[in-house]
């Protein structure tokens, strides 16, 4: 995507390019036009799904998400507007109200309902499988690979498996359908557009899940900011569209405590697609690969829960 297919879009590059590089992905900011600003991003393999998956939300969700100006999806490459502040620079700025995450939430809800019958659809372009009915295999994997584990700690996490398999079973028995999950929700992640629209971005660890999984990031980073009274005043704000199908609050925040413990296997495994390559073979990036899929893995069974009563 050089200047040849920003002619195409009708845009004229002026100015020096700001590159940012990280295991991740590459990420250009370019100057067009008179001072616009538009981005190239190009995600490595094991995230190149985040190109298509981002042409395809702007078409299924367009309120929720910005609307790519092309894709390569073969390459996982994207050209993408800017899209203006991001949610963390609206919280620095304000007073310290942990209201200001609630809308915010009730959007990425409503979004996620309007995903839940795209599921075959999502995987098929190649979004990382999360449900609730493969997350003891993929814990199998995960635990017989991880090279940040000691020995001890791996027979710990084997011995609590039928634990795990009795919480997938449980979470599954609320008939909730599985949907997109962020996997990495958080403050960076969110454009504050002004007229209380906001939009999600950043998909590169975005899985197939259990809808409420999104919850795990968000409510520990919002811990850090406000502290722990704020979050069942959070998790209520995001259940908001999930009521009125016959289920009660006290079930739905269940399942919201459920499945933020069940997507800890989640967030481990996207730590492997982050640094791709060989676990253990003494780089900077295997070695931090490894303690955080281990601290993860640790935090499944912690004996304290995220969400308090």
């Amino acid at each position: 995507m050089g200047g040849d297919r920003l002619a195409d879009l009708g845009l004229e590059e002026r100015g020096p390019r700001a590159v940012r590089l990280r295991p991740w992905s590459v990420l250009v900011r370019l100057t067009v036009g008179e001072g616009a600003i538009v981005w190239f991003k190009a995600n490595p393999a094991a995230s190149a799904f985040e190109a298509g998956l981002g042409q395809a939300l702007a078409t299924w969700v367009p309120a929720h998400v910005l609307a790519p100006l092309a894709v390569d999806a073969g390459r996982g490459w994207s050209l993408l507007p800017d899209g203006g502040p991001i949610l963390r620079d609206v919280l620095d700025r304000g007073p310290a109200d942990p209201g200001a995450w609630e809308e915010p939430l009730r959007q990425y809800a409503l979004m996620q309902r309007a995903l839940t019958g795209r599921t075959e659809e999502l995987r098929g372009m190649g979004v990382p499988d999360g449900r609730a009915a493969v997350l003891p295999e993929v814990f199998d994997e995960i635990v017989a690979t991880s090279h940040g584990l000691e020995s001890a700690e791996r027979r710990a996490l084997i011995g609590q498996r039928p634990r795990l398999v009795e919480w997938c079973e449980e979470l599954a028995s609320t008939g909730i359908a599985d949907s997109l999950d962020h996997s990495d929700l958080h403050e960076d992640q969110v454009f504050a557009r002004g007229g209380g629209r906001y939009a999600f971005f950043d998909w590169g660890d975005a899985a197939v899940a259990h809808p409420f999984t999104s919850l795990l990031v968000t409510a520990r980073m919002a811990r850090v900011r406000y502290g722990p009274d704020v979050l069942p005043r959070l998790r209520d704000a995001y259940l908001e569209p999930w009521t009125g199908d016959g289920r009660t609050k006290a079930e739905l925040r269940c399942a919201v405590a459920l499945a933020c413990r069940l997507g800890a296997i989640g967030r481990a495994c996207s730590w492997g697609r982050i640094f791709p390559g060989p676990d253990g073979d003494g780089s900077a990036a295997s070695k931090e690969t490894s303690e955080a899929t281990a601290r993860w893995l640790r935090e499944l069974f912690a004996e304290e829960g995220l969400w308090p009563a």
